[in-house]
Formats: structure tokens, C-alpha cells, sequence
């Protein structure tokens, strides 16, 4: 199943609106014979691509699939269709598929005559990259992680405007490798005056990266003429609004959102209740002035505070990355 991970690990970003499944197919002694991750929609599901890899040695096999096998019609048939005429004779997956038109592959692969288990490794699964696709079909809306680099006294700037660059090496090269697994990355009109981002996702060469997250910007002033946000490098689009929450129903099919900034947007995002993890990179300086990393609207004591879970903290060469939730992990 940990081999399925991640392989849907390489679904993030481009199987959107689909979820981002991973599938191998073994051997009754355990050896891989084949590994698949969902492509694009319209394109084969992860057990149509694991099952292509395996070719005949798939008669009489076991395939592993994060999320249960799908059971409908769509762009594509039924992924318990492929398994069935494949010769696959058990079927061991992760989650129940929470989405009533592609439900009841188990019971469909069952009665068929093959062996199905579900519930293996399921925390693990429902923690990693179908984290966002789950979060969806539960609240309907996109999953939104606020992004921050400051110094150790929350500053994003020295008082001079300069920002670039907070953080070290390391801690911007995950940024760029997690970038290539987002839907959106949001942020103000603001940050496009003032520091005229790319927003890509890049290599440590500074290529880009083969899947890019449509740029979002938020406000109600024109972009810059010449704005590299502006660019052909990835989809951008301009939301005239300062709501959050309309921000989010106009990226229909997006599972998963970043919001960047500036201060004002992440404020925005987390007074609306809206912000679902927060991820804090940490540069070891104090810059002692300067703009706050984050600007939250009604907060006048510690009473009207936003509190957030700690999951982990990890060191990036000199950085530290602090990842909280708003729920219980």
C-alpha cells in the first residue's frame, strides 16, 4: 500500500478534479508487476495504468489500490470492469470511495467472484495525497494551506519592503516541489505590485516543472502592465473581490488551494474561517520592523485568537518548518 502512495503521489495536481489514487499490482509472492498513478481527466485511472504495466502477468495477481476501485462510467469505464476482465483475483484498498456515483466497487468486485479487503492502511492514505480530494468531498470546497516565511519575529519584510529571500535553499526548493502538486496558489493584487511574483513551480535550475498551479490573484486593482504573473508559464486568474470564501467557489475543480499572501489576504483567509492548515517557514534573523506575516481582522485579545493543532516541525538546513492544522490532524 506505501508503494501505492506513492504512486499517487504523481496523480497530485494533475488528476484534479479526480483523486489522485495510486495502484500496484503483485504477484502472490509479493513481487511488483506493475505500478500506476490516475492521469488527467479523460485519461486511464490508476489501476487501468497498473494493469497495463503488469500486461498478462496480471491473470491470477492482487492488486493494492488507495481508494476503492471506481464502479460507473464516465470518461473512462469502470475501473472494477478492468480488474474483473484482467484476471485479477483479489483486490486489497485503503478507503471507501465517499462518492455516491462511483461507489460499490467492492460489493461489484466481490460479486464477481474475487477477494476484496478494504480499510488497509487507511490513516495512512487519508493522510497523504488524498487528503484533498477527501477534504473536498466532504465540505465542498477546496482544501487551503497558508503559506508563510518570516523571520523568528513574524516579520515577511524588512522595513524597506525587501523580501526576497527570507528563507534558505532547501526550504525553497519544497515550496517549488510542493507547488507541482497544487491546484491553486493565491494571492493579493498587493504582492503582484509589490514584488511581481512568478508564482511557478521551478527545478533547482530554475526549469519548469511539468505540472503548474493556476495563479489566483484576489483585489480589485488592474494587474501591472508587464506582470509576470501575467505570463503563458501557467493559467492566471484575477477575482475582483476581497471574500474569501468566492475566491474558493470560482476554483470549481481545484482540490487544493495555497494562499501566499500578502498579510491581508492570509488575514482574510483565516478570519473567514477558511484556512485549514497553515505551514510557517521559519528563517533563523529578526528583522525588528517591517510588515507582519499575518493581519487578522477582530482580534483584540487572546480570547479572539485563532488556534491551530501542531503536526510536525522539520528542519530545513537553517529553517524550520512548523505545519499546524485547524483540525485534529
Amino acid at each position: 500500500m506505501h508503494l501505492a502512495i506513492d504512486e499517487s503521489r504523481r496523480a497530485q495536481g494533475i488528476s484534479s478534479p479526480n483523486p489522485p489514487v495510486g495502484a500496484v499490482i503483485i504477484a502472490q509472492d509479493g513481487t511488483v508487476l506493475g505500478r500506476g498513478f490516475t492521469q488527467p481527466p479523460g485519461g486511464p485511472h490508476a489501476e487501468v495504468m497498473a494493469l497495463a504495466a503488469a500486461g498478462a502477468a496480471a491473470r491470477g495477481a492482487i492488486a493494492v489500490v488507495t481508494l476503492e476501485p471506481c464502479d460507473h462510467t464516465g470518461r473512462t469505464g469502470p475501473c472494477t470492469a478492468a480488474l474483473r476482465d484482467a484476471g485479477v483475483v483479489a483486490v486489497y484498498y485503503a478507503i471507501d470511495d465517499p462518492n455516491p456515483r462511483a461507489a460499490g466497487g467492492a460489493g461489484t468486485l466481490r460479486d464477481a467472484g474475487l477477494r476484496v479487503v478494504g480499510g488497509v492502511e487507511a490513516a495512512a492514505v487519508a493522510a497523504g495525497p488524498l487528503r484533498p480530494w477527501l477534504f473536498r468531498q466532504r465540505t465542498g470546497r477546496p482544501m487551503v494551506t497558508a503559506k508563510i516565511a518570516s523571520g523568528v519575529d513574524g516579520r515577511v519584510a524588512a522595513p524597506d519592503g525587501t523580501s526576497q529571500w527570507i528563507t534558505g535553499e532547501q526550504a525553497r526548493r519544497r515550496a517549488h516541489r510542493q507547488r507541482a502538486r497544487l491546484d491553486a496558489i493565491v494571492i493579493g493584487t498587493g504582492t503582484v505590485w509589490r514584488d511581481d511574483p512568478a508564482l511557478t513551480a521551478r527545478d533547482e535550475d530554475g526549469g519548469l516543472l511539468p505540472h503548474q498551479p493556476s495563479r489566483v490573484v484576489m483585489g480589485f486593482r488592474d494587474l501591472p502592465a508587464g506582470a509576470q504573473i501575467a505570463d503563458d508559464a501557467a493559467p492566471t486568474r484575477h477575482f475582483r473581490t476581497h471574500e474569501p470564501a468566492e475566491v474558493l467557489a470560482g476554483l470549481e475543480d481545484a482540490l487544493w488551494v495555497l494562499v501566499e499572501g500578502g498579510p491581508l489576504v492570509i488575514g482574510a483567509f483565516v478570519a473567514a474561517g477558511l484556512v485549514d492548515e497553515i505551514e510557517v517557514y521559519l528563517a533563523p534573523l529578526v528583522l525588528g520592523a517591517g510588515a507582519a506575516s499575518v493581519e487578522v481582522p477582530g482580534v483584540e485579545s487572546l480570547t479572539d485568537a485563532h488556534r491551530f493543532s501542531l503536526v510536525s516541525v522539520e528542519t530545513l538546513g537553517d529553517d524550520v518548518l512548523i505545519r499546524l492544522t485547524a483540525d485534529a490532524g
